[in-house]
């Protein structure tokens, strides 16, 4: 068997592999917190899914619909029911006008549609352009594909906006693929309208597709949530990426859809007819009234995330940290002190992250892709708002007494 696995997997040496990625050491910190600390709760501020369930009435319909004879067949590439209720969404929040028959496709979770996408672009020798830090997925398939990737940095100083002026005339010419994520994780960062602007006349000129990760997008705290395609010329050159996942509480319910240039949506819906049979049914159905719901449901949802994230900047900020409140999402990335007053150094994010679960029982992810920075997750678990600020409160007592250094 050792010698069947493909090459794209190490081949061979699959499964030999010695490294311990980052997320498995943060899982292995915590299980030695605990053993160490047995008595102490640990606050989780690394997970990256919502903290709620769906909402009840979302929930119950999925009960009623999944009873239903008619939903129990595939759903192969989505139901015109989703793509029409999809279509008012997209124009109701976003003020973008779609066809549903051609600039709608469902997929299963925005993860499947950057797994497939680079399967409709990407040759041998093509480049797909990622952003660092980020989401890896798009880029892992462009390599099993035989393509490369190029990672753009998102640094503080250009508000955490790839600068696409970097790349080489060469990488330009082979580029296919330009993957962008706002609100960002793990920035919390937001694009702007000019930014937009500016990355549809780059993909126009040098002939690539602009993949718009928008799973975030109705969690913005920096005014109407944006969609690249409410631009102009976005239909030409970008498809989006939406997703129940973040703005709905629906993360374990698998179910996004890609929008946008009706080539690039018919290329995907192809791809993905040879991938999968379609979302259940009752779960679009479900998403429907959501959708159709969105007012009762994302900005509650936005205001606890926002509240949370309010009060971590200010804790952190009274500590030193340089916190600004982002502009959406539910996380907070903050640059790493370089150690303790009269302590110890602290060589990297990871180091950072490692000491406050060893030390303090406090969770986070580190990000060292572009500079030493963690990143503060608002979506611990509190069923109440006053367990929240419980839970808010005693990070601020189990941090107040540290003197951190950062210069």
């Amino acid at each position: 068997m050792q010698e069947l696995f493909a090459e794209r997997i190490g081949g061979h040496r699959f499964g030999q592999d010695s490294t311990v990625y980052k997320f498995e050491k943060i899982k292995r910190a915590k299980a030695a917190a605990k053993r160490a600390h047995p008595d102490t709760e640990l606050i989780d501020m690394g997970v990256g899914e919502p903290d709620d369930m769906a909402f009840p009435r979302v929930v119950e319909t999925l009960a009623e619909e999944a009873g239903k004879w008619e939903n129990r067949t595939y759903a192969d590439n989505g139901i015109p029911e989703f793509k029409e209720i999809v279509a008012d969404y997209m124009r109701e929040l976003y003020d973008v006008r779609l066809n549903p028959e051609t600039q709608i496709c469902h997929s299963i979770g925005s993860k499947s549609a950057l797994s497939l996408l680079p399967a409709c672009f990407v040759n041998p020798g093509d480049i797909s352009v990622l952003t660092v830090p980020g989401y890896p997925v798009m880029g892992t398939w462009t390599k099993y594909l035989g393509g490369e990737v190029v990672n753009l940095p998102l640094l503080k100083q250009n508000g955490f906006l790839p600068q696409v002026e970097t790349l080489t005339a060469e990488q330009r010419q082979r580029a296919k693929l330009l993957y962008v994520n706002y609100p960002n994780n793990p920035t919390g960062a937001s694009a702007t309208p000019e930014f937009f602007d500016h990355l549809i006349d780059f993909a126009r000129t040098h002939r690539l597709l602009i993949v718009s990760d928008a799973a975030y997008a109705p969690l913005n705290f920096a005014g109407q949530p944006l969609s690249i395609l409410s631009r102009p010329g976005a239909f030409d050159t970008a498809v989006e990426l939406h997703s129940m996942s973040k703005g709905f509480n629906m993360t374990g319910w698998r179910l996004g859809w890609v929008a946008g240039a009706p080539g690039a949506v018919q290329a995907f819906a192809s791809v993905k007819d040879n991938a999968d049979s379609g979302q259940f049914r009752a779960i679009q159905k479900a998403a429907g009234w959501a959708l159709r719901h969105q007012a009762e449901i994302t900005p509650a949802i936005g205001e606890k995330y926002r509240r949370r994230l309010q009060a971590l900047v200010e804790t952190l900020s009274q500590l030193g940290f340089p916190a600004v409140m982002p502009q959406g999402s539910f996380y907070l990335y903050v640059e790493i002190p370089r150690g303790l007053e009269g302590g110890r150094d602290f060589a990297s994010g990871e180091d950072f992250s490692q000491w406050l679960i060893a030390e303090k029982q406090i969770s986070t992810v580190p990000w060292d892709d572009a500079g030493n920075f963690v990143r503060f997750s608002a979506t611990f678990v509190a069923d109440t708002e006053s367990e929240e600020k419980r839970v808010l409160g005693e990070v601020r007592r189990r941090l107040q007494d540290c003197r951190f250094r950062f210069a």
